[in-house]
């Protein structure tokens, strides 16, 4: 009998400082039955993905244990970072891998916010298919106004959430030094998403700025002198994404969220972001993914770049050549692609 298996892929934020991360990751390698997959810390996000795997309830306890381990360890009043945040863990995604439902990963979630809600007296916030109202659904939307923005939405002053978005659905609602040194954290399940960046030779990221605007499926805002506003559709099926500088190496990239890879495959958001840029004077330098990736999606990629391959190996050496996957970043695929990093590849 198959046994259900979940994956837990939470974004803390700290990226710099090995040694503490290290730490928080170790509050799950501690946690039985849960195996860490991926730890990927970025500089100029300031910020480590960490991705685990097991039986459901172990990946709750480890959940809970990183959690606490990141409101322990880390501190908000000190965090600055290209990406936006909420609070020390941003995010925190129940994945179902085998055997289990999106329903089913979100009552995990729910466990995980009692759990921490225990313990620890922070904002808690629940989004995907554990979000307790159809507002709330969307992480860009409980993290508007981002950490900086958090003080006011406790002290009933905030003027960029309604009602039904404002506070959080457990833990803290007041503001106080413990608040402000953890923020708040955010706990959801979602479908498999692929973290994917395409890199860009600019350093002001004014095209890739540009680019992520055009590709992400809500497009722009358009507005009139007038206050009219109207909003044109992006290019690219269930697509968030946005341009950023990346000062450590140089170069600017548009980072996305590909949502569902099947609507949009890897290589064709490559193309798509490579192509508007270039006519822009712009080259793209390779791209990037974050965490880890399912098979699926970089056989595919390797047949749109390689057709005449016909086996896995093949197909994910075309996939990782051609969207330039080592070119700024290092892409192993016995870590990086979830079924092999399962299957203990080497």
């Amino acid at each position: 009998m198959v046994s259900p298996l979940v994956e837990c892929v939470p974004n803390i934020s700290e990226g710099r400082d090995g040694t503490v991360i290290e730490k928080i990751v170790d509050a799950v390698r501690q946690t039985e039955g849960c195996t860490v997959l991926g730890v990927e810390p970025d500089h100029d996000y300031h910020r480590t993905v960490i991705t685990f795997a097991g039986a459901p309830q172990d990946v709750v306890k480890g959940a809970i244990a990183l959690i606490r381990a990141s409101i322990d360890l880390l501190d908000m009043r000190n965090h600055q970072g290209e990406h936006p945040r909420l609070g020390v863990v941003d995010v925190c995604p129940f994945v179902p891998l085998r055997d289990i439902t999106i329903e089913e990963c979100a009552e995990l979630a729910r466990q995980v916010v009692q759990g921490v809600q225990h313990h620890c007296d922070v904002p808690l916030f629940l989004y995907g298919a554990a979000a307790s109202h159809p507002d709330r659904t969307m992480l860009s939307t409980l993290r508007r106004g981002e950490y900086e923005g958090l003080q006011a939405r406790l002290e009933g002053t905030d003027t960029m959430h309604d009602a039904s978005t404002s506070l959080p659905d457990a833990g803290a609602m007041k503001w106080s030094e413990t608040v402000a040194k953890s923020g708040g954290i955010t706990v959801g399940a979602r479908p498999i998403l692929v973290a994917y960046n395409v890199n860009f030779e600019e350093r002001d990221a004014r095209v890739s700025k540009m680019v992520g605007s055009i590709v992400r499926t809500s497009g722009r805002l358009l507005k009139s002198s007038g206050g009219g506003k109207v909003r044109s559709q992006g290019m690219l099926p269930k697509v968030q994404g946005m341009g950023v500088t990346l000062e450590e190496k140089g170069i600017s990239q548009v980072s996305m969220n590909l949502l569902d890879v099947g609507l949009c495959p890897l290589h064709l958001a490559f193309k798509t972001c490579e192509s508007i840029a270039k006519d822009h004077g712009i080259e793209s330098c390779g791209s990037e993914i974050v965490g880890l990736v399912p098979l699926s999606a970089m056989l595919e990629a390797g047949r749109f770049f390689e057709p005449e391959s016909d086996d896995d190996v093949s197909l994910v050496s075309a996939a990782m050549k051609g969207l330039g996957l080592n070119q700024h970043h290092h892409f192993d695929p016995a870590k990086h692609i979830i079924e092999w990093a399962l299957e203990g590849r080497s």
